[in-house]
C-alpha cells in the first residue's frame, strides 16, 4: 500500500524518563545514550527509517494525519539497552478509552485505532533496525556478575 507523505520531525528523546519504567520494555542499567541516539535520528536515521516504513505501512492518509494531528511521532522514545546490546523503544499509542475521551474527531472505529497503534510499533522497530544496522557501532559494556551459578 504505502504512503506518500512528508516525514515528520524526529522526536526529542525523553532524557528524564527512566526506560525501565515503561510497561512494554524490560531494560537494565541507566546509561540510555539518548543524546547520541537523538543525534543519529537527526543525522538521517529517522528520515531513512520513516521512508522504509511509509513504503509498506497499512495506514491510509487519514489515519496518518490523525497520528500527526495527535503529535504521536514526537512521543517516541529510543534508548540504549546495554544488557541486551540493542536499541529499545517506546512507541506512542492511543488509549483503550479513546471513545470516552473524545481524542480526535476522525477516530471513528477500533480498526483505525488498532491500525495507528500497530503502525507506531512497526515504525519504532524499523527505526531501531536502521539505527542498529547503519549507525551504531557500540559494544555492550554490561558484564555478567562473577557469582552466577554453574549449571554444568
Amino acid at each position: 500500500m504505502g504512503l506518500d507523505v512528508e516525514t515528520p520531525s524526529p522526536p526529542s528523546l525523553a532524557t528524564e524518563v527512566d526506560a525501565s519504567q515503561y510497561e512494554d520494555a524490560d531494560v537494565q542499567g541507566d546509561d540510555y545514550r539518548r543524546d547520541e541516539l537523538e543525534e543519529f535520528l537527526r543525522d538521517g536515521a529517522w528520515a531513512e527509517a520513516f521512508e522504509r516504513w511509509a513504503e509498506r505501512t497499512v495506514l491510509d492518509e487519514r489515519e496518518f494525519e490523525t497520528a500527526r494531528d495527535l503529535d504521536l511521532f514526537s512521543e517516541f522514545d529510543f534508548f540504549w539497552d546495554d544488557f541486551a546490546d540493542r536499541v529499545g523503544y517506546h512507541a506512542p499509542g492511543l488509549p483503550e478509552d479513546w471513545q470516552e475521551r473524545d481524542i480526535h474527531p476522525d477516530l471513528d472505529s477500533w480498526n483505525a485505532v488498532s491500525s495507528i497503534n500497530a503502525a507506531m510499533t512497526e515504525l519504532g522497530q524499523t527505526i531501531c533496525d536502521v539505527l542498529a544496522d547503519d549507525y551504531i557501532d557500540w559494544e555492550a559494556e554490561y558484564e555478567a556478575p562473577d557469582d552466577l551459578p554453574d549449571f554444568d
